[in-house]
């Protein structure tokens, strides 16, 4: 991993802590925060060790400040596909794709947002039950417009779908980060097929 040089005379402090963080999410998503050392972090930031305990406060506020920064990109590309036309099933392919395309080049945040390491209290919990809540209040609105689409709109069916979708995306997602040989447009294109070939299957059998 090339060195970001954030230690440079001169460099803004936004912009260092956007280095700093650069380096810390690769890190912790590529080790886990448990096996992630901030002295190696600080040597691959070409800053010192104390610097990040300046600007972060300890390995869990740096973790904390990494956890936001994806989740909030994550969260905000989900937003994104709401704000826009698409409903029912559509809307969910196209938020599987915007997913996809987002962390194409950084699938490491992917696994930084699910460290079964990281610790479960404090502030970075407060991150995690924060963007949580965001990406499951999207994935509420998006089963109620699917089910309302076929006449259905009973709150504990829609309770089950939206569980439901959400374990649908967290297990693409995870089969998707552990083959990095694929890509985001194939995942897209894959994850299409699957979906109309379920969608043919429920139709033939009603008919």
């Amino acid at each position: 991993m090339a060195r970001t040089n954030a230690g440079t005379k001169g460099v803004p402090r936004a912009e260092r802590e956007q280095q700093i963080l650069a380096v810390a999410s690769l890190a912790f998503g590529t080790d886990g925060f448990a096996a992630t050392n901030l002295a190696d972090v600080a040597a691959e930031a070409g800053i010192s060790k104390p610097l990040i305990y300046n600007y972060f406060g300890s390995k869990e506020g740096l973790f904390a400040a990494c956890l936001d920064e994806a989740g909030d990109l994550m969260a905000g590309e989900i937003e994104r596909i709401a704000r826009g036309d698409a409903v029912g099933i559509e809307r969910g392919i196209r938020t599987l794709d915007g997913m996809f395309a987002v962390l194409d080049e950084q699938r490491h945040l992917w696994r930084l947002l699910h460290d079964r390491t990281a610790p479960s209290t404090g502030a970075i919990a407060d991150v995690v039950s924060h963007h949580t809540e965001r990406i499951d209040k999207l994935a509420h609105e998006g089963v109620t417009e699917l089910l309302a689409l076929a006449g259905d709109t009973d709150e504990r069916d829609i309770s089950v779908m939206t569980a439901a979708w959400l374990g649908i995306v967290d297990s693409l997602m995870d089969w998707w980060v552990a083959h990095p040989d694929e890509t985001a447009t194939q995942m897209n294109e894959r994850v299409t097929r699957l979906f109309t070939a379920l969608l043919v299957d429920i139709v033939r059998g009603d008919a």
